[in-house]
C-alpha cells in the first residue's frame, strides 16, 4: 500500500543530516590517508556523488556539475553538452522530479548490492519527462585509481531527447524569484509553511486528545493509558508532521535544491522526534513500574528498573550517535576497530568508570541495600535514595545527600538496619543501695515479669539478672528482643516496658539509684571537695 511505502521511505530518511556545506568539494589532501587515492569531486559513493551534484546545481555551477555526467571531459564539445545535460536535469527535477533521501543512498563505493540492478548501476531518484516518470540512474566507472559514480548514460540519453526549455533558471527582479541558497524564496516559503502547518495541526490534535482523556479518566496520573499518551503524543505529533512533509514536499513543483536541503533537515528532526519519543516512553514505563512496585512493597526491584531505564537511554543515545556519524560519512566500523586497537589505553583511562559500572551491577545483583533502606556505609548513615549506574545516593539524618561511587560502595562494609527482624532491648537498671536482699530479688522478678507480660517483647531469650555492685547502684542487666522490623513501633514498646518497670518499682517501694557521693569528715571539719577548690 502507498502509506506503507511512504513510511518505509521516511524511516530510511531518518538519518539525513547536515547542510550542503557539509559535503563540500573533497580534495586529495582531505582524504583520510595521504597514500589512498581520492576523487577531487567526491564521487566515490552514490551518496557523496548526489550531494556534490546538488551543491553544484545550487550554485548554478554547470561547469562543475558536468563532471557528474558520464561523458568524456577532454573534449570541449562533449563538455558543453554535459553542462547542458546538467541544466536539463535540474529543470526536470524541479518540475516534479525526486531524489532519494540522503540517508537512503548507499555510502559504499560498490553501491547497494541488494537491489535488482547491475552491480555498476544505482537508482537515486526519478524525473518527470512528459507524462512519464523515468528513473535517475548513476553508473560507476574507473577513473585513474578510483571508482567514481556519475549520472548513467541511459539517463543522459533521456535528458538529451527531453523537451526542456533552453533558458537556464535564473533570478529576476520579481520577489517571487529572489534566490536563496540556489532556490527561489517562494519555494523555501512554501516548504517551510507546509512543515509549520502540519506540525501545528498534529500538535493541536495531540492537545485535544489529552484533554479528552483527562475528562474521561478521573485519576489520570495513575492511568497507564494516560501516561503513555502524555509521553508519546508530543514527539509523535512532530514525527507525523515530518511524515506529511515528506509525502507532500516531493509533490510540490519546487526547486530540487530547496527540497533536498529541507528533507535533510527534516530527516534530522524526524530522528530527534523518534529518539525523544523513545526516551519519554522509557521514562513513562519506568515511572509506572516504580509506582506499582512501591504499592506492592517490591523495593528490591526498583533499583533494577532504574538501572535498566538508564542503561536503555545510554544505548539509545549511543546508537543515535553512531547513526549521525554515519550520515556525516564517518566510517563507524573503522572507528570501532580503532577503539579495539586502543582498547588497553581506553580501559586504563576509563578504569574508574568500568569499576563503578561493575560495582552497580554487583549492588543490584547482591542487594545489600535497597531504595528506602536505612543503612550505614563506612562512617555514613542514612536512607538510600537511589542506586544509579555510577553511584549510590544516601540521605543522611542531617538531610544532606552523600554520593558514593558504586565501586567504592560495593567494596565497603555495609550495615543495613532495614533488614533486621528484631531490636535488641538491653538496658542496665540501677537500684539504690540500702535495699534488702529480698527487695533486690523482688526487683529482678518485677523486671522479668514486665518483659513477659508485654506483647512487644519476644518471649524467647528473656533474661533479667542482678549483675554487679556498681559505684552508685545495684545493677540489673536486661537481655531481650523487641518485635520488628518497624523501628517506631519498637521504640514505643521500649518506652512502655520501661514505664511499666518504673510503675511497679514505685508500688513495691524500690527506689532507682541516683548518683551519690560520700564525704569523710575528720575532727568535725569537712574536707574540701573538688567543687570547693577555686579555679585560677
Amino acid at each position: 500500500m502507498p502509506i506503507f511505502r511512504l513510511i518505509r521511505s521516511a524511516l530510511l530518511a531518518l538519518l539525513m543530516l547536515a547542510a550542503p556545506a557539509a559535503h563540500a568539494q573533497l580534495t586529495p589532501t582531505a582524504s583520510s590517508s595521504a597514500a589512498a587515492p581520492s576523487d577531487p569531486y567526491g564521487r566515490e559513493t552514490p551518496r557523496s556523488s548526489v550531494a556534490g551534484l546538488i551543491q553544484a546545481l545550487a550554485g548554478r555551477d554547470y561547469e562543475r556539475a558536468a563532471h557528474f555526467m558520464s561523458v568524456r571531459m577532454d573534449n570541449p564539445r562533449l563538455t558543453n553538452g554535459a553542462e547542458e545535460l546538467a541544466r536539463r536535469l535540474q529543470v526536470l527535477l524541479d518540475k516534479g522530479g525526486t531524489l532519494r533521501a540522503f540517508g537512503a543512498l548507499s555510502n559504499q563505493p560498490v553501491g547497494d548490492l541488494t537491489d535488482d540492478l547491475p552491480f555498476n548501476r544505482e537508482q537515486v531518484g526519478t524525473m518527470k519527462v512528459g507524462e512519464d516518470k523515468v528513473p535517475v540512474m548513476l553508473a560507476s566507472s574507473q577513473q585513474g585509481q578510483v571508482v567514481v559514480w556519475r549520472v548513467a548514460p541511459e539517463t543522459l540519453q533521456i535528458l538529451a531527447k527531453a523537451d526542456v526549455p533552453r533558458e537556464a533558471p535564473a533570478a529576476s527582479t520579481s520577489p517571487d524569484n529572489w534566490m536563496i541558497g540556489g532556490a527561489p524564496v517562494s519555494d523555501w516559503a512554501m516548504l517551510l509553511g507546509l512543515a509549520a502547518v502540519s506540525f501545528a495541526v498534529f500538535r493541536l490534535l495531540a492537545a485535544l486528545v489529552l484533554l479528552v482523556v483527562r475528562k474521561v479518566i478521573p485519576r489520570c496520573q495513575d492511568s497507564a493509558v494516560y501516561r503513555f499518551l502524555a509521553a508519546a503524543l508530543p514527539p509523535l505529533s512532530l514525527f507525523l508532521s515530518i511524515m506529511i512533509f515528506f509525502m507532500w514536499a516531493n509533490r510540490l513543483p519546487v526547486a530540487i535544491v530547496a527540497r533536498q536541503t529541507l528533507l535533510r533537515y527534516g530527516g534530522t528532526v524526524a530522528l530527534v522526534a523518534l529518539v525523544w519519543f523513545a526516551l519519554r516512553l522509557i521514562d513513562a514505563i519506568a515511572e509506572l513500574a516504580t509506582r506499582r512496585l512501591h504499592h506492592y512493597q517490591r523495593r528490591q526491584v526498583i533499583s533494577v528498573v532504574n538501572l535498566l531505564r538508564r542503561g536503555a537511554k545510554l544505548l539509545l543515545l549511543a546508537f543515535t550517535v553512531v547513526g549521525v556519524l554515519d550520515t556525516f560519512g564517518i566510517n563507524v566500523t573503522t572507528g570501532i576497530a580503532a577503539l579495539g586497537i586502543g582498547g588497553i589505553a581506553l580501559a586504563l583511562g576509563a578504569q574508574k568508570t568500568v569499576e563503578n559500572l561493575v560495582g552497580s551491577v554487583t549492588v543490584i545483583a547482591d542487594q545489600p541495600v535497597q531504595v528506602g533502606d536505612f543503612c550505614k556505609v563506612g562512617d555514613v548513615s542514612g536512607t538510600v535514595e537511589d542506586v544509579g549506574i555510577r553511584s549510590t545516593r544516601i540521605r543522611t539524618n542531617d538531610r544532606t545527600l552523600v554520593t558514593i561511587p558504586n565501586g567504592d560502595f560495593a567494596a565497603r562494609q555495609i550495615e543495613n538496619f532495614a533488614t533486621r527482624d528484631r531490636f535488641l532491648f538491653n538496658p542496665v537498671i540501677g537500684i539504690a543501695y540500702g535495699l534488702t536482699v529480698a527487695k533486690v530479688r523482688e526487683a529482678v522478678d518485677i523486671v522479668t515479669q514486665a518483659l513477659r507480660d508485654h506483647d512487644g517483647v519476644l518471649n524467647d531469650g528473656i533474661r533479667a539478672t542482678f549483675t554487679n555492685f556498681a559505684d552508685t547502684a545495684l545493677t540489673i542487666e536486661v537481655w531481650s528482643y523487641l518485635a520488628g522490623p518497624d523501628y517506631n513501633k519498637a521504640m514505643l514498646a521500649r518506652q512502655d516496658v520501661l514505664l511499666t518497670i518504673m510503675e511497679k518499682f514505685e508500688a513495691a517501694g524500690i527506689a532507682l539509684a541516683q548518683p551519690t557521693r560520700s564525704v569523710m569528715v575528720q575532727g568535725g571539719i569537712p574536707l574540701p571537695t573538688s567543687e570547693d577548690v577555686p579555679v585560677n
